[in-house]
Formats: structure tokens, C-alpha cells, sequence
């Protein structure tokens, strides 16, 4: 097959992972006979930078006309002035806006080679494998704001439509697995909640009788994600306290630089990123774990472009990578072995991915 692909490397590390998630990609093309056109773009500090705009118009356009899209990371200190009218996280959150993209999923699951680098205890972690989906458009965070002298306020606002079909998302992705859901509110607080758990309830009952619906109170899952993550199938969940729950369970995984994301709309074009940010401290120095970008990539090939063959084939390969122990430096420690630079981490996933 031949696919366009924008690609979006950002700020920070972002550039870095990008780079050998494309290497792993090619790898693909050539093994599978996949023709893979890709072309980048700006998104974030770098297109303030040069356009002074976090999304350029052109960018949006070039994603509009892709099969999916690539992206490394946004931020930095250069652009971390909260008083600042243009900011790089404007870029993502108008992109998601801009491609329809309401579905943030984001799995997570332990390597049993990584069991130390988690601080929780290994029998904890035993059969840990869950998938979060993220409501990407509603919410306090595109809610109507407002700043006084004293005082400032952020409008949360869901309507039952943001919510139906975020549930259909996840309970369609139960269907093939567990056939369970736990949807996360704060229904005893937050009227937005009350709708939520409403409009769950409904959708589950009448749509997908055949999957197991339970609601949980959000601090209650922050809880139970430590206490007994395993326990977890499918979470569904709303933008902030996704973006807060999925945060937490990365730790579960030993490391922010493990675990991909999707973030998906109605039709097959997606937007794929890894979970972390762009680690300044970091930039330039070849240490950044690409593990977690080279997986955002399985997740385009399984959903943006139908190809699940291909897509285990990478997970396989950075699974054999990491049982090989070519571990980077965030998970090297734990693992008590020699880190392993962002360069010689994609080349041991390419090795696999021709190997298996």
C-alpha cells in the first residue's frame, strides 16, 4: 500500500524520537513492500518560532490531506511564559480540534523485563494491560475562561453528544478485548459528572448490552490504579482527568518513554504521539527513550492504516529490544544495565523488525 504521512517532530526531544520512529517505519515499508511518504511540518515553539503561530494554517492543511499524522513533542522553556498569548501546547490542542479528533486512547502494560522499573511492587504490576480513552475536545480545558483582578474561573462543559460518542469508542475497543468498562467522573461532586454517568449508563445499556459497565469516582481510580491496577480493562474517562490518569498509570510501566497514544476521530485519520513531553533538559543529548514514539507508530499502522500484521511486528520488536536490554537511560537504572543512546535503541528495534 502507499500512505501519506505528515510528521510533526515539534520541540524539544521531539525531533530525536521522531527520527527513529521514522527508521522503524521504513524498516516496515521494506519488509512488508509498503511505500511510506512522509513529510514534515512545523507544530508548536518551532512554528512560533518561525511563523509565530503554534499551528500553521499550512500544517493543519498538509494533516487535513494525510492518512495520519506523526508527532514528536511541544513545549519548552523558551515558550513557558504563562502570560504568553501564543503558547506550543495551542498547536496540539488546535490540531486535535482542527482533524476531528475526540478519542485519545493510550494502553498501558508492563514488560516483564521493566518489573524494577516501576516503583511499585512486582506482583502488583502481574497482568497489568489496560487501555484509557481520553474525551479530547470538551471539557474544562476549551471551556470559557475568564481572569479579574481577584478572581479567575475555567468553564467545564460536556454535551451528551461528546459524551455518547466517546463511550461508543470505548466500548467498542472492550468488545475485543474484556468486554469491561469502568468509566471515571466525579459524579458526586461535578454536574458535568452527573451528565456523564447518565449518558454512559444509557449508551452501555441500550448500545452494548453485551459489555460490563462500572463507574468509578476519579480519586477512587487514582487510588485502585496503584492499589490494583491489573484489575483495569478499558477506562473511559473525560479530558482533564484522563490527562491526569494516564500520567499516573505510565509510572505503572516504569516510564513515561514506554507508552504511545492515538488520538482519533470518526473516520481513519489519526494523530499519533508518545505519552511524554519534550524533556528540555534533555534535547540534543541522544538519551531520549524512543520506544514510546516507535509504538505511537504500531498504533497508526493498526488504525489509521489497517495493517495489524505490521503493527505487531514493531510491538515485537521493541518488546525483543527491551527483553535484549537495549534500555535508554530513563529505564536503564532500574534494569541495572548500560544505557542505551536514542540512535542505538531505534537501530535495535529495526534489527528485530527484520529478524522476526
Amino acid at each position: 500500500m502507499r500512505a501519506a504521512i505528515v510528521v510533526l517532530p515539534g520541540d524539544g526531544i521531539g525531533p530525536e524520537v521522531t527520527a527513529e520512529a521514522l527508521k522503524v517505519l521504513a524498516a516496515v515499508g521494506r519488509k512488508f513492500g509498503h511505500e511510506f511518504v512522509t513529510r514534515e511540518a512545523l507544530i508548536g515553539g518551532a512554528a512560533i518560532d518561525a511563523t509565530g503561530t503554534a499551528l500553521p494554517e499550512a500544517t493543519l492543511e498538509a494533516a487535513r490531506g494525510a492518512d495520519a499524522v506523526l508527532l514528536g513533542a511541544v513545549g519548552g522553556p523558551k515558550w513557558d511564559d504563562p502570560r504568553a498569548k501564543v503558547r506550543p501546547e495551542q498547536g496540539l490542542l488546535a490540531i486535535r480540534k482542527g482533524l476531528g479528533l475526540y478519542a485519545n486512547l493510550r494502553p498501558v502494560s508492563v514488560n516483564p523485563r521493566l518489573l524494577g522499573a516501576s516503583t511499585l511492587r512486582p506482583e502488583v504490576l502481574a497482568g497489568v494491560d489496560m487501555i484509557v480513552i481520553r474525551e479530547l475536545t470538551g471539557g474544562i480545558y476549551f471551556g470559557e475562561k475568564r481572569r479579574e483582578a481577584d478572581s479567575a474561573s475555567d468553564l467545564c462543559v460536556y454535551s451528551v453528544g461528546e459524551v455518547e460518542r466517546i463511550v461508543r469508542v470505548a466500548a467498542r475497543l472492550a468488545r475485543g478485548r474484556k468486554k469491561k468498562v469502568t468509566s471515571v467522573d466525579k459524579a458526586n461532586v461535578l454536574e458535568t459528572s452527573r451528565l456523564w454517568r447518565e449518558v454512559t449508563t444509557r449508551v452501555m445499556r441500550d448500545e452494548f448490552p453485551d459489555v460490563a459497565v462500572a463507574h468509578m469516582l476519579v480519586d477512587a481510580c487514582a487510588m485502585h490504579l496503584i492499589r490494583r491496577p491489573a484489575d483495569f480493562d478499558v477506562i473511559v474517562t473525560e479530558n482533564m482527568f484522563g490527562d491526569i490518569l494516564t500520567d499516573e498509570a505510565s509510572m505503572l510501566a516504569g516510564s513515561m518513554g514506554l507508552l504511545p497514544s492515538a488520538s482519533l476521530g470518526d473516520g481513519t485519520r489519526g494523530l499519533y504521539e508518545p505519552i511524554h513531553g519534550s524533556a528540555p533538559d534533555i534535547a540534543g543529548k541522544g538519551v531520549a527513550n524512543p520506544y514510546a514514539t516507535i509504538l505511537s507508530v504500531a498504533m497508526m499502522l493498526r488504525h489509521s492504516l489497517s495493517l495489524p500484521r505490521e503493527a505487531e511486528s514493531v510491538e515485537r520488536a521493541v518488546s525483543a529490544a527491551v527483553a535484549a536490554g537495549v534500555l535508554p537511560a530513563d529505564i536503564a537504572g532500574a534494569a541495572g544495565v548500560a544505557p542505551a543512546s536514542t540512535i542505538a535503541a531505534g537501530d535495535a528495534v529495526t534489527r528485530a523488525l527484520s529478524d522476526n
